[in-house]
C-alpha cells in the first residue's frame, strides 16, 4: 500500500507553518506535499521596503525547499478540488494539467486584491499583494520621476510626480510612508522635478482604523510631517489614464494609483461548492470543514470562529494565519494518533507598522509605542517572524542607513503582468491531467 499523503495548498503564512510542523510531527508516517505557484515563502510585511528600494527582493523570499527539507514541493496553480475522489487538480509552470491525490488536505490559499465596483479601477490601479507588484511599483515610481524630468509640460510633470494610495490600513500606510521617502530621494537626483506628492485616501475617519487611536494619531503625525496628504472619509469615484476623480468632486492628475483596500479569499474557495461566510470557507473551531473531516482550512481563506470574541471571525492577518497553520498541523497529526486536537484560540499580541526611516507605530502586548522605540520593536518582530534570511535583512538595513538607495529600473515586470483583478480559476477537471 502507498504511504498516506497530506497535501497543503498554498505556501503563505498558514501553509508554510502547517508544512513545517507536519514535517516534524508525522515524519515517516505520511508524505507532506506543498503545492505553491512559487518556490519561495513571501514575507509580506516587508514588501513595502522592497518597493521603496530599502530591501532586495530575495531578502523577503525564503526558499521553501531550503527551509522545508522534509516536505515535497510541487510547483503549480491549483484550479480545483474533487472532494469525493480526494484529488487536487493543478497546472504546473509549463501549463500542463495534473492531479494529486490526498488523504488529508489543508487549504491555505490566502487572499487576493479586494475589488470595489468603481469605474476604471480594475483597468488603471495596481494592487500590492505579491513580489511582481512590488517590483513593478518600484520601477514605475522611478520611471515617473525620470519622465517628469524630461517633460516640458508643467501639468504633466505634476501628474507624474503625484502618487495616490487608496486604503489607509497597514499596507497602504506603509506603502505611502516608504514611497514618499523613496520618491523624494529620486527627485533629488533629477533637475527640474517638483516635490513628489503623495496622497493617502480612506473612507474611515482615521488612518489605521484597526489600531487604537493613540497609535493612529502617531502614524498620522509622521505621515503629515513627511509631506503625505492624508484624506480620511474620502474615496475614489472614478479612475482614468490621467488621474482619479474623488468623491468630493476633486480631480487629481496622477499616473500611479495603488490599491490597498484589503483582501478577499482566493477565487478557488468559490469553486469548492462548500458553505462560505463573507466569502471565506466555513470551518469549526478545529479548522475542519463540516462534512469533510479530512479537509482543514486556515488563513485568509477560512472563516475561523474567534473564540476570544464569540460570534465573530478571526481577522485576515498574518498573525492569525501563521498560528492557524500550526493548529491545523497539530490537528492533522492528531488524526494520525500524535497528540490531541486543539481548538484555535489566540489573543492578539499587538501590531507593528513600519513607517520608514526610524519611524514606526507599535503596541506590543497592548503597550503603545512610537518613534525609535517602536521601530526597534517592529524590526525585532520581523526578524523573529522571518523563517530565514535574517542576517541578509540586517545587512540591507545597515547598508541602507549609511548608503543612498539604488534606484535603477530593472524592467523585469511589465504592467500587463500585474493586473488588479484576479480571474476565477478553472474548477473543472483539467483535460489530459495525469495523477502524480
Amino acid at each position: 500500500m502507498s504511504r498516506s499523503r497530506v497535501v497543503i495548498v498554498g505556501g503563505g503564512f498558514a501553509g508554510y507553518q502547517a508544512a513545517r510542523v507536519l514535517s516534524r510531527k508525522i515524519r515517516g508516517v505520511a508524505e507532506v506535499v506543498l503545492i505553491n505557484p512559487n518556490d519561495y515563502f513571501l514575507y509580506l510585511p516587508l514588501l513595502p521596503e522592497v518597493a521603496a528600494g530599502a530591501l532586495e527582493p530575495r531578502r523577503v523570499s525564503v526558499s521553501l525547499a531550503g527551509t522545508l527539507p522534509k516536505v515535497r514541493l510541487v510547483l503549480g496553480e491549483v484550479g480545483g478540488v474533487d472532494l469525493r475522489a480526494r484529488k487536487v487538480t493543478y497546472t504546473d509552470p509549463e501549463g500542463r494539467g495534473k492531479e494529486l491525490r490526498y488523504d488529508r488536505l489543508v487549504l491555505s490559499v490566502g487572499g487576493v486584491n479586494k475589488l470595489l465596483p468603481i469605474p476604471g479601477v480594475a483597468e488603471h490601479a495596481h494592487g500590492f499583494r505579491g513580489m511582481p507588484e512590488a517590483l513593478y511599483l518600484r520601477d514605475h515610481m522611478s520611471r515617473q520621476i525620470a519622465l517628469a524630468a524630461t517633460s516640458h509640460d508643467a501639468e504633466e510633470r505634476a501628474a507624474r510626480c503625484t502618487f495616490v494610495v487608496v486604503g489607509a490600513g497597514y499596507t497602504g500606510t506603509e506603502v505611502a510612508a516608504h514611497g514618499k521617502l523613496f520618491t523624494d530621494s529620486l527627485a533629488r537626483q533629477h533637475k527640474g522635478v517638483p516635490q513628489p506628492r503623495w496622497m493617502l485616501l480612506d473612507i474611515a475617519p482615521r488612518v489605521l482604523p484597526e489600531l487604537d487611536q493613540r497609535l493612529s494619531r502617531a502614524a498620522d503625525k509622521v505621515l503629515r510631517k513627511r509631506g503625505v496628504e492624508v484624506r480620511t472619509e474620502t474615496s475614489v469615484k472614478e479612475a482614468t489614464p490621467d488621474g482619479v476623480l474623488l468623491d468630493d468632486g476633486t480631480f487629481v492628475g496622477t499616473r500611479c494609483l495603488v490599491w490597498c483596500v484589503g483582501v478577499r479569499p482566493d477565487p478557488l474557495v468559490e469553486g469548492l461548492g462548500l458553505p462560505t461566510e463573507k466569502g471565506r470557507l466555513v470551518v469549526d473551531e478545529y479548522l475542519a470543514v463540516p462534512g469533510h473531516p479530512e479537509v482543514l482550512a486556515c488563513g485568509d481563506a477560512a472563516a475561523v470562529p474567534d473564540l476570544t470574541r464569540p460570534g465573530e471571525l478571526t481577522a485576515m492577518t498574518a498573525q492569525h494565519a501563521a498560528r492557524q497553520g500550526r493548529t491545523a498541523a497539530h490537528n492533522i497529526a492528531a488524526s494520525y494518533g500524535y497528540g490531541r486536537r486543539q481548538a484555535y484560540k489566540h489573543h492578539d499580541l499587538g501590531f507593528a507598522v513600519d513607517l520608514g526611516g526610524v519611524k514606526a507605530a507599535a503596541n506590543p502586548l497592548r503597550v503603545p509605542l512610537s518613534g525609535v522605540a517602536a521601530n526597534a520593536v517592529t524590526r525585532g518582530h520581523h526578524l523573529a517572524a522571518l523563517p530565514g534570511n535574517r542576517v541578509r535583512v540586517l545587512a540591507d538595513w545597515a547598508l541602507n542607513a549609511v548608503l543612498p538607495r539604488q534606484a535603477v529600473q530593472l524592467g523585469l515586470v511589465r504592467e500587463w503582468s500585474v493586473p488588479l483583478d484576479t480571474a476565477s480559476p478553472e474548477t473543472a477537471r483539467i483535460p489530459g491531467a495525469n495523477e502524480d
